[in-house]
């Protein structure tokens, strides 16, 4: 997964003058967003909000990078039960 953000502001043709384009212009002028935010950010389909990133990106105003995914529920939870666990073998003094 991807992290895009707005190198410059674009001028776009008259099919992106929304105001569902904008907000995702808007986010990315000031962040590092994904896909996802941006969908909900917009309310556009996934397949609009890919052409509209596919259409700055040909007009090289993107900066992308990779997206790290952010720790599971598992994950969070995990270091809380090994930490139980080895207080819970200890006998009491």
């Amino acid at each position: 997964m991807k992290q895009y953000k707005l190198s410059a502001w674009p001028d776009l043709p008259a099919g992106f003058h929304r105001t569902a384009y904008r907000r995702m212009l808007h986010q990315m002028s000031h962040r590092h967003v994904t896909v996802r935010q941006l969908m909900a950010e917009s309310g556009l389909a996934r397949s609009a909000v890919m052409q509209f990133l596919d259409t700055l990106s040909e007009r090289e105003l993107l900066d992308e990078r990779p997206h790290a995914a952010p720790p599971t529920a598992l994950g969070k939870l995990l270091p809380m039960a090994l930490w139980r666990r080895a207080f819970a073998t200890q006998s009491p003094i």
